[in-house]
Order: structure tokens, then C-alpha cells, then sequence
């Protein structure tokens, strides 16, 4: 029996890649809400990039329809239905006029965020080096660390309009390079790409021998009649990457955990090998209800994007009153914003939430380029919002009385 005497408890000691991991970010934003709201606090939280907006109905009615199909009730197979990956590639085809092979160049994920913190065990060794953007998406950086590589960090920089420099990266640590992380339409600052920008990477890759992994899954939020573009329609993408890409943010998909993998055809095998060893497939009821989604008209998108359009410009107009200077973004869920003068991430990020009880994300969660800058999400309520944005303009103010005190 626990704690019988004479009886020795294992030390349970962690590994060493557990141990070196800090905690999510989200995580850690999510307990210090949960905590003032525990004291009877109201916390408006901009932090979390999750849709507040529901499934559009005709998907949720295609789960129901085949949930309660016996044939979706096994095991699925790893890759996926082939009707599932067919529609993926007419998708592709409709959307960035890019052909692909169900077959070779398509694979479904149990979410994107799945398949880009596996992606790096089917290439990364220790010693291995993978280029990661900064700030970034967290997951990049620790798969690479998880799989025994290191991550050699790219600053995205306001000045290059949050676009990496490959040109300044040492001879030394691209004989190294495994893979290259980039992520545009970007999470956390908004920012875009061009056309140009990826065949130039294209270009780097095949230079140096190096797999592109593009996380794509903001390219359908966008505003103002920008259309994203995609890595696969650089010219020679499949021979040197690969594009993650999701149905959460496209179609309020979030809870789902449905993603998708597309391009080269020797990556998808490795990463689909990887899976068939570690999971056991999307439910097929789900794939069923993303297949749906996929080829079903679109209006929803547009529909989302027109509200989150509204709400960016009322954040982005809060933001530069109140002196957190912020950039009107094309594309993406959040709106990126420098912190106002005499403050750090943190320090701004703590005085919000203690002060008015707003929560927005620290820059520094993203990295140490996010120095200077928090995120804020669109994804939140039109009641909250316009309730959120007030406290921030009362913060303004009182933040006023104390200079002139």
C-alpha cells in the first residue's frame, strides 16, 4: 500500500527533454485568468487565437449524419479516406490553382499542430539544426528540441515587415539546417507574404538541401479583398517542402482536431509512416464532416471574416489611442501591437490584467523578438469586445492621472 512503511516509492524522476520544457504558453495565461476569475474577478481575455463563433451548421449536420454510421465507429486508417484526401486536393486545386496527388501529396492530421510537432522526428538527429522563426509559433522550436536538435532562431523584424533574413545566416550552422519553419499569413503578428518572398525560399532551400515546412493555416482569414497565397504555388515547392494546413480557423473547426499536410511526396511518406506507429487516425465521422466543409460553397468564410474585419479595426483603433502602436493586419486572427512607452511585454501585459482585468499575450511568449509587443486575438464576442476595448481607453485614462500626479 502508498506509504506503508518499509515499502520504497519509485523516484519517478522526468526525462531530461521533459524537464527542459517550459510550460505552454497558454497554459500559463490560462491559470492566472482562472485564478482572478476564482476571486469573483471579470477577466475579458484576448489572448487565445480560438473562434467564437460556431461550426457553420451543414458541417455539424454532416457529423451527426455520420456519427451514427456503424462503418465510422472503427479504427480509421492512418491515411485517412481517400474521398477525404481527393477533396483535399481539389481544394487546393480551386483555392491556389496547385495540382496534387491525393496518393502521394496529401496527408490528413489529427490537427495541424499534430503534424508540425511530429514532422521534425522524421528528420531531426541530435546535432541537427532547424531554422525557426522569432517570434514564432512555440511548437516549432520545442518539437526540434524535443526530436535532440536545436533551433537557430531568425529574427522577424518590423523593419523587414516580420519577414526572416536568410541571408544572414552563418555558414557553419547551414551545413546543420534539417528543415526551415515559416508561417504566413504570420501568427503572432499578422504580418504577410508574397509570391516572391516564396520562391525565394524555394530557391534558399534547394541552395542549401534544406525541407520548407510552411504552416499555411490562416491564409482564409483575411480582410480588405487580400487573397494569401501559397508556398505550393512557388515554382519547385514540392521538390524542396511541405504545407501544413487546418480546417480551425478557415471554419470555426477548432475542437475538432482535424488538419492536413501537402507537397512533397517523400515527406508526406516519412510523416505518415511516423503516424501509423504513433495514432491511429481522424475519426471518420469528422473526415466525413471536413470533406463537407471543403466542398461545400464557401460563403461561411467570408461571413466569418467580414465580422473579424469589423473587430480588427475597432482593436487596431483602441490599440494606437491609447499609445500601443499597432499595424492594421491583412490577414490572421490577431492584431500585433508595440506596448507603450516606460513598459516591457510583461509588464504591460501584468498591468492590463491587474488594472482593468484585460488579458492580452506577452510578446516574449512567442520569443525574444516579441520583446516590446503583445498579441491580441479577434476571437472573442462583440459584447466582450466593445467591453474589452472600453476598459483598455479607461486604462488610458487613469494611466493619464498617474503622469500627471
Amino acid at each position: 500500500m502508498a506509504g506503508e512503511v518499509g515499502v520504497k516509492v519509485p523516484a519517478m524522476k522526468l526525462s531530461r527533454r521533459i524537464e527542459s520544457l517550459p510550460p505552454y504558453l497558454f497554459v500559463e495565461i490560462n491559470r492566472k485568468i482562472a485564478e482572478k476569475r476564482a476571486k469573483g474577478e471579470e477577466i475579458i481575455s484576448f489572448a487565445i487565437g480560438d473562434p467564437d463563433m460556431p461550426t457553420p451548421v451543414h458541417i455539424t449536420d454532416r457529423l451527426c449524419k455520420a456519427a451514427r454510421e456503424p462503418a465510422n465507429h472503427r479504427y480509421p486508417e492512418s491515411y485517412g479516406l481517400p474521398e477525404l484526401r481527393q477533396a483535399i486536393a481539389e481544394w487546393y486545386q480551386n483555392r491556389f490553382n496547385v495540382s496534387l496527388d491525393p496518393d502521394s501529396e496529401v496527408l490528413p492530421l489529427i490537427g495541424s499542430k499534430e503534424g508540425i510537432a511530429h514532422i521534425a522526428f522524421c528528420y531531426i538527429d541530435p546535432g541537427d539544426v532547424a531554422l525557426v522563426p522569432d517570434p514564432g509559433y512555440p511548437v516549432y522550436s520545442i518539437s526540434v528540441s524535443l526530436a535532440g536538435g536545436r533551433p537557430y532562431y531568425l529574427p522577424l523584424k518590423e523593419s523587414n515587415d516580420f519577414l526572416p533574413n536568410l541571408n544572414n545566416i552563418p555558414d557553419y550552422v547551414l551545413k546543420k539546417v534539417k528543415l526551415l519553419w515559416i508561417n504566413y499569413p504570420n501568427n503572432p503578428t499578422g504580418a504577410i507574404a508574397g509570391l516572391d518572398f516564396f520562391e525565394k525560399v524555394v530557391q534558399f532551400a534547394r541552395q542549401h538541401d534544406i525541407i520548407v515546412c510552411h504552416d499555411a493555416a490562416y491564409t482564409e482569414v483575411a480582410f480588405d479583398d487580400y487573397s494569401p497565397v501559397s508556398l505550393m504555388q512557388a515554382e519547385g515547392a514540392k521538390e524542396v517542402g511541405v504545407e501544413f494546413h487546418s480546417w480551425s480557423k478557415s471554419y470555426n473547426m477548432t475542437g475538432w482536431r482535424i488538419g492536413m499536410m501537402v507537397g512533397n511526396a517523400d515527406v508526406v511518406k516519412a510523416l505518415a509512416t511516423l503516424k501509423s506507429n504513433i495514432d491511429s487516425g481522424i475519426p471518420q465521422a469528422i473526415q466525413y464532416a471536413a470533406i463537407k466543409a471543403l466542398t461545400a460553397p464557401q460563403d461561411c468564410i467570408q461571413e466569418h471574416n467580414a465580422v473579424y474585419q469589423k473587430r480588427r479595426d475597432l482593436v487596431v483603433e483602441t490599440l494606437n489611442d491609447i499609445g500601443a502602436e499597432a499595424r492594421t493586419p491583412k490577414a490572421s486572427l490577431y492584431v500585433w501591437a508595440k506596448v507603450p512607452d516606460g513598459y516591457n511585454s510583461l509588464e504591460f501585459t501584468t498591468d492590463l490584467l491587474d488594472q482593468v482585468g484585460v488579458a492580452v499575450t506577452p510578446g516574449t511568449g512567442y520569443g525574444k523578438n516579441g520583446e516590446g509587443y503583445v498579441r491580441l486575438s479577434l476571437t472573442i464576442p462583440d459584447a466582450a469586445l466593445v467591453k474589452g476595448l472600453s476598459r483598455l481607453a479607461g486604462w488610458r485614462n487613469s494611466r493619464k492621472l498617474i503622469l500627471k500626479k
